[in-house]
């Protein structure tokens, strides 16, 4: 039988969608702000890819939203060996956890001697394993994290699947040593990326499904980044309001426009005017309801994830608003050729919107210069 190890941290994510910037000591504020918890259904994703392997595995997890009850539910043979202690705060949503019960329960599942150890969560619960586990235990995450800098990340829940399924299945799957990275959220939330290295964990080697490491830094082609926004602000409509996603590329844009700009959020213009910055979930679907509307987004560099890393504010509801044919990418030719051939990637939570969001984009890449480059996620194709 294989062993396998399951946690989900019930907070990650909380933060994306209400405009937070992560989770980490906002978890209460997010969910006073309307936020739903949804790590426990990117874990549910994932281990649907696992459901014709059930009768091969264990499942050992924790308790009280933290995998066990989902695993149960599913049908799978499961057995909670951590169970969170109560929290002390008062009137804490019952699907508070703290950090320390990620650390134990993953020290309790290497003590049973698991195959892989399956976490839903960010890079703050990343971190927590590496705390507990080291560099020793091969791990998997399933990402569900508004920030996801780190390395042992799967591209989408259901690719963590693919991946879990093979090692049960005793398919050939090497091994590798993936950074665990994570950012200071405070200076996050005042526009600055300080990412920091905590050490390597061994992470099933399944390249097609697993993530590269963000890239940090802010881009130095001044030159480049200026003739992008120059052939973009030149193709506004102004019958149209348009969602100016985040990111340093994107902020050429507004630069442009001469407009104060949420580098790492997300704001809404019109005919040369900021109409909201720094908009939530909420605020976006309520503004686009009735206003025709199209969304200028850059990938995330090393990545290339285009949805679901650091811009949960573009729901899968106003995405589908929106329709695929307004959405405007805009990119550096280095940016892209660091890809090395590999796709942009779609994690928005919703896996036929994925699959509808895949294609051909055409990307401005300057003034007059733009390139056709495909949206595919491998486990889609």
């Amino acid at each position: 039988m294989f062993k396998l190890g399951l946690i989900v941290n019930p907070v990650a994510g909380l933060g994306g969608t209400v405009a937070l910037k992560g989770s980490d000591n906002v978890a209460q504020q997010a969910l006073a702000l309307g936020a739903t918890p949804k790590a426990a259904l990117r874990m549910e994703q994932a281990l649907q890819g696992l459901l014709p392997e059930r009768e091969r595995l264990t499942i050992y997890s924790a308790s009280d939203g933290m995998g066990a009850e989902l695993a149960q539910q599913l049908g799978f043979a499961c057995e909670a060996v951590h169970h969170p202690q109560a929290r002390s705060e008062e009137g804490a949503h019952p699907a508070m956890t703290a950090a320390n019960d990620t650390v134990l329960a993953a020290q309790k599942m290497v003590a049973l001697g698991v195959d892989l150890l399956l976490f839903a969560g960010g890079d703050g619960t990343a971190r927590d394993v590496y705390r507990a586990v080291g560099s020793k235990q091969a791990v998997l995450g399933v990402p569900a994290g508004v920030k996801i800098h780190s390395g042992v990340y799967a591209i989408t829940p259901k690719a963590a699947g693919i991946v879990a399924a093979q090692m049960v299945r005793g398919e050939l799957v090497s091994v590798t040593d993936a950074e665990v990275r994570d950012i200071d959220e405070s200076a996050f939330r005042q526009g600055q990326v300080k990412a920091r290295y905590y050490g390597e964990m061994m992470v099933p080697e399944a390249l097609r499904f697993l993530q590269a490491t963000k890239q940090g830094g802010r881009e130095c082609e001044a030159l480049v980044l200026d003739d992008i926004a120059a052939e973009v602000v030149e193709q506004l409509d102004d019958d149209y309001q348009y969602i100016i996603g985040s990111g340093s590329t994107v902020a050429a844009v507004m630069t442009e426009l001469g407009l104060d700009n949420t580098l790492l959020g997300v704001d809404l213009v019109q005919a040369g005017k900021l109409l909201g910055r720094d908009l939530n979930a909420q605020q976006l679907l309520a503004a686009c309801a009735t206003v025709p509307t199209k969304l200028l987004i850059t990938l995330i560099g090393g990545q290339g994830h285009l949805f679901g890393r650091g811009n949960q504010q573009l729901s899968p509801e106003l995405l589908r608003l929106l329709g695929r044919d307004n959405i405007q990418v805009i990119a550096t030719k280095n940016k892209l050729t660091a890809l090395a051939g590999r796709p942009l990637l779609a994690d928005t939570g919703d896996e036929q919107l994925n699959a509808e969001l895949a294609g051909h984009y055409r990307i401005i890449t300057g003034y007059r210069d733009a390139v056709l480059y495909p949206l595919a996620n491998p486990e889609e194709s």
